[in-house]
């Protein structure tokens, strides 16, 4: 099964209603340049009022190593994230996390340091955006992915997934997991819960709660 994780987190409601229609993991950004940044004490809080076999992951771009595991240990979480141009040697920095390097594609070139990233625990694959690192709603061409289907890494894939296209997501990749967080949102940074419980309906096939 395709697990979830929603991303660019900003308050307890929204983590709960994503808790409750399904997801596995949820995300927290701590970039400050993000419209969805949050504190790492906004961020502890919310990860202490979530179920225990929920994934809490922080999303880092271009971050000193010092205060990664500052803010890591702090909010105790789960996953760490980098989607800024992190190297493969920084990435191995981390023991004792599992860590997610994401690839921001553009074209071809965008994969041809990816097998450097030999220590990180997944894949995650989002679209480039010259001014943006993530959450811009735009999906990238998803057939450059073909041949990396094979990778021993589990795959994230994530850009621009919304309820019209989640389905096709899963059903042409059975990727790790789906990362969405624009497709479900009101405005940024708020999540719309309707919109949650119908995506979750689409992946699941059948109601999550009642």
């Amino acid at each position: 099964m395709t697990r979830i994780k929603i991303c660019g987190i900003t308050n307890l409601n929204d983590a709960l209603a994503a808790v409750k229609f399904g997801a596995n993991a949820l995300g927290f950004v701590f970039y400050k340049k993000s419209p969805r940044y949050i504190s790492p004490k906004k961020a502890k809080k919310i990860i202490q009022s979530l179920p225990v076999f929920i994934s809490s992951v922080g999303v880092f771009v271009n971050e000193k190593e010092k205060q990664v595991k500052r803010i890591a240990q702090f909010c105790g979480l789960s996953y760490l994230q980098f989607h800024g141009s992190e190297t493969a040697k920084y990435c191995g920095r981390f023991n004792g996390y599992k860590i997610i390097k994401a690839f921001r594609i553009k074209d071809i070139h965008s994969f041809k340091n990816i097998r450097n990233f030999k220590k990180v625990k997944a894949y995650l694959f989002d679209a480039f955006d010259k001014k943006s690192f993530g959450g811009t709603g735009k999906a990238f061409n998803w057939d450059l992915l073909k041949p990396y289907l094979k990778l021993k890494k589990p795959i994230i894939l994530s850009g621009g997934l919304n309820i019209r296209n989640i389905q096709e997501a899963i059903k042409k990749f059975s990727p790790y997991a789906l990362d969405l967080s624009s497709g479900v949102e009101i405005s940024c940074g708020k999540k719309n819960p309707k919109l949650l419980k119908q995506i979750f309906r689409q992946i699941y096939k059948k109601p999550t709660y009642q």
